[in-house]
């Protein structure tokens, strides 16, 4: 161990004991957001399982915008996608859909599982609506996203564009999951050093091309800052991006997608036009 208190370090709920009136002011919004929304397809079936859906929220009734796709997160063993209804607010506004992409939670399955559930979502995605994907995800979410626009989309399946994500913005991810071995949640992660390593996107071969953005809190832990900067170096060669939100914490950090003109929303906006 490196004398780093990881328990600590990526304990969020801990370190924001304001979290529970964040988490029912999220259920809240987004249970308005899906009760008013004229466009939305819910539960779009991709996989066997009851929580391999999509819930994808067009701007309009023309059903032809760019579609970008935000992966909840909860280290992959909690929350629900239907928790970030509203994120489509901005978006929307701006004229892009929005896909929330669920998956099966560990114990029940490995992170490597959930990885192929996500490929399977963005791959239906592509084969229904056709174009580019650009892939946005929270906290394990952010992982997922990264392993999305690191993927070989062709050697998975012949027919799918190599390109099929076209860039990935990762909020507050994690790319290095070997530090989550030494936590308490790894009785659910059941990762080994072996395993963390082959899931962590940080040792994969960096993608060819595309755009990748790692976004995190400016108020959140040390290692959580540490996970955007490796990755955001490790793939400069693609002229990654790292952004530190002043004032925001793990969670906060992903309200201005709430928004129209914020930052946030305009950097999906520019991604999405590339």
């Amino acid at each position: 161990m490196s004398g780093i208190d990881y328990e600590v370090e990526y304990n969020n709920r801990a370190r924001v004991p304001e979290h529970p009136a964040i988490f029912e002011r999220w259920q809240r919004d987004a249970a308005t957001f899906r009760t008013n929304h004229k466009y939305a397809e819910l539960g779009l079936r991709f996989g066997p399982s009851d929580r391999q859906c999509i819930d994808l929220f067009w701007p309009d009734a023309r059903r032809d915008a760019k579609i970008v796709v935000f992966i909840h997160g909860g280290y992959w063993r909690s929350l629900d996608p239907f928790l970030f209804s509203h994120l489509a607010a901005g978006p929307n506004a701006r004229g892009l859909a929005l896909a929330l992409t669920g998956h099966d939670l560990c114990p029940s399955v490995t992170i490597a599982q959930i990885i192929e559930q996500q490929r399977a979502a963005l791959a239906f995605l592509g084969e229904r609506h056709g174009g580019r994907l650009v892939v946005s995800g929270h906290s394990a979410g952010g992982h997922l996203a990264a392993c999305m626009l690191a993927t070989d989309w062709r050697a998975r399946d012949a027919n799918l564009p190599p390109d099929l994500v076209s860039a990935a913005l990762a909020i507050s991810g994690l790319f290095d999951l070997a530090p989550l071995i030494h936590t308490s949640m790894n009785a659910d992660l059941k990762l080994d050093a072996a395993e963390a390593r082959r899931v962590s996107p940080i040792f994969w071969p960096a993608p060819r091309a595309g755009r990748f953005e790692a976004w995190v809190g400016g108020e959140e832990s040390a290692e959580f800052l540490r996970q955007s900067r490796i990755i955001a170096d490790a793939w400069k060669g693609i002229a990654a991006r790292y952004h530190a939100v002043p004032g925001a914490n793990h969670f906060t950090v992903i309200d201005p997608l709430t928004e129209p003109g914020s930052s946030l929303t305009a950097r999906l906006v520019e991604l999405s036009q590339a």
